[in-house]
C-alpha cells in the first residue's frame, strides 16, 4: 500500500486519530464517513494505493460545483481543527484479500503516527436477538482497552459492548494469530460451508481490520450498529454521532449551514435519484 500526497498538501502530525470503514450491510460506515468529511471540512490530502482494492472511480462526493477532482477507491482526509484523519473507503476489497488489506492499512496507521483507530460498521439486523425497544437505536462497540473487548470510557457513553467477541473463539484466535508474526500456531479460518452462527462476526471486514490493528499495537474501537438494506441514512447519523462522542467533538466544531450542525454530503442529493414527475398522477 502506497500513501499519495497530493501536490501542494501537507500531512498534519497532530491529526492522531483515524476514522475509517469498514463495508458491510448498508454501507453504513462509508455514509457515517462521508458527514464526518462533510461535517468537519475536511481536506482531502491524498490517496492510498492498494492492489487489494477493486478499482472505482467517481466524482467529487463533497462539492456543491464541478472542481475536476476525481474520487478515488481510498482517500485520505484531515481536519486539523479536530485533530483527526479520516480515510473512506468507495469499492470492496478483492475476495480473498481482506487479511492483506487489513495488514496494509494497519501499516499506514502505525507508520504515519496514529494513536487511535475509530472503525465504523454495521451488523445485519436478523442476528440482533435481544432487541430493547424501548432504549432505541443502540451503539455497540468492541475495543483492545481490556481483553475481553470492553472500555470504561465507551460504557460511560452509554455504547454497548459487542457481546459475542470471544478472544478464544476459533476465527478469533485465527486473525490474532495470522496477524502475529511472532506466532508460530497454524491455525486456519473455515471454509464457507464449515461456518457457524458464531462465526458470522470474525468473518466480517471490522473483525480483519480490529485484529490487524491490534497487532500493531494501536489502540483501536470498533463502533458498530445493527441495519438492514434500504435508507440507512439514520444509521450513518447515529455512527457518526457515536464517533463524534468518542472523540470528543462537539457541534461548534461543525461546518454546517446554520452553523454548529450536521452538513449533508452534497453526493446524497442524488442518493435515490430524481424525484417523480408529479404530472403522471
Amino acid at each position: 500500500m502506497e500513501f499519495v500526497v497530493e501536490e501542494g498538501k501537507l500531512v498534519h502530525e497532530e491529526c492522531s486519530t483515524l476514522i475509517l470503514p469498514a463495508l458491510s450491510i448498508g454501507n453504513v460506515g462509508q455514509l457515517a464517513v462521508d458527514l464526518l468529511v462533510s461535517s468537519t471540512a475536511a481536506e482531502r490530502v491524498g490517496y492510498l494505493d492498494d492492489l487489494n482494492l477493486l478499482p472505482c472511480v467517481g466524482n467529487d462526493a463533497y462539492g456543491p460545483l464541478p472542481c475536476g477532482d476525481i474520487a478515488l477507491p481510498l482517500e485520505v482526509y484531515e481536519s486539523s481543527s479536530t485533530a483527526t484523519t479520516l480515510a473512506q473507503q468507495r469499492s470492496p476489497v478483492a475476495k480473498g484479500m481482506m487479511i492483506k488489506f487489513a495488514e496494509n492499512i494497519a501499516e499506514f496507521a502505525a507508520s504515519s503516527g496514529k494513536k487511535h483507530v475509530i472503525v465504523l460498521s454495521s451488523l445485519d439486523f436478523q442476528r440482533l436477538h435481544n432487541l430493547d425497544l424501548s432504549r432505541g437505536p443502540q451503539v455497540y462497540y468492541l475495543s483492545n482497552a481490556e481483553s475481553d473487548g470492553r472500555d470504561d470510557h465507551c460504557e460511560r457513553l452509554g455504547f454497548g459492548r459487542l457481546g459475542e467477541y470471544d478472544p478464544e473463539g476459533r476465527c478469533w484466535k485465527y486473525l490474532s494469530s495470522v496477524f502475529d508474526k511472532n506466532n508460530k500456531e497454524e491455525l486456519s479460518f473455515p471454509s464457507e460451508d464449515e461456518l457457524e452462527d458464531i462465526d458470522y462476526y470474525p468473518s466480517l471486514p471490522f473483525a480483519a481490520l480490529f485484529s490487524a490493528f491490534k497487532a500493531r499495537g494501536l489502540k483501536v474501537t470498533c463502533l458498530l450498529c445493527y441495519c438492514s438494506e434500504g435508507d440507512n441514512i439514520p444509521d450513518a447519523f447515529l455512527l457518526a454521532e457515536a464517533a463524534s462522542k468518542l472523540t470528543g467533538l462537539t457541534p461548534d466544531k461543525f461546518h454546517g449551514e446554520e452553523g454548529g450542525k450536521w452538513r449533508i454530503p452534497y453526493s446524497w442529493k442524488s442518493m435515490y435519484g430524481a424525484p417523480p414527475d408529479m404530472s403522471m398522477f
